[in-house]
């Protein structure tokens, strides 16, 4: 692992648009025993079974979910591990990074470029309810507009119901939407970062619960 405290002269902005970056500072707090795998198997990625357990009878639909921006962030050009299909979310800024807890461990983290996937958060939310996700106000207003005028009323009925049957080209269009959420916002802090797994040799700080600097 990295020394604690050493600052990578690699490291860049992630919110500005840099191809000769071959790092980028992240933040990401977990579970002990998330620490405690990194160290003793050298890597470490989620599991369904975590994701299940956290997500009780919606996992499903989270899992599907993933899997989506998993392939979708592929076809964005981001390397993503042989056989991982489930993110790990990353704050890109100290303003964004969650504070400690107990029972927890926060790392920062210097992610290799290709490896990292950054994610507009807003957008993101749209995704998660099956919406389309809009250029611009304008767009978004166009768009409700043009659900009213379709008589409906449950934009995600599109995606998750019968709707998309009698409205195909509107399911299409939502689908096609979903790809601007991995354009990120100006804003560094309206965004998220998301790689596969993490490697002992991106850590460049852990600090345990809530124990002093």
């Amino acid at each position: 692992m990295a020394e604690p405290g050493v600052t990578n002269p690699g490291v860049t902005n992630p919110g500005v648009t840099n191809p000769g970056a071959k790092v980028v500072r992240a933040y990401t707090r977990q579970a002990l025993p998330m620490w405690e795998e990194l160290k003793e198997k050298g890597r470490y990625f989620v599991r369904e079974e975590y994701v299940r357990a956290k997500n009780d009878t919606i996992s499903d639909y989270y899992l599907e979910l993933y899997r989506w921006c998993t392939a979708a962030a592929k076809r964005h050009g981001v390397r993503v591990p042989e056989g991982l299909t489930l993110p790990i979310w990353l704050s890109l800024s100290e303003a964004q990074r969650l504070s400690p807890s107990a029972d927890t461990v926060s790392l920062t983290l210097d992610v290799p470029r290709d490896e990292l996937c950054i994610i507009d958060y807003n957008k993101w939310g749209y995704r998660v309810n099956d919406f389309y996700v809009p250029k611009d106000e304008a767009d978004e207003r166009a768009h409700n507009q043009e659900l009213q005028k379709r008589g409906i009323s449950n934009e995600a009925m599109l995606i998750m119901g019968h709707l998309g049957n009698y409205y195909p080209d509107m399911k299409r269009k939502v689908i096609a939407s979903w790809d601007r959420v991995f354009t990120p916002n100006e804003d560094i802090d309206q965004n998220v970062g998301v790689c596969w797994e993490i490697l002992p040799e991106w850590v460049v700080d852990a600090k345990v619960g809530c124990e002093d600097e």
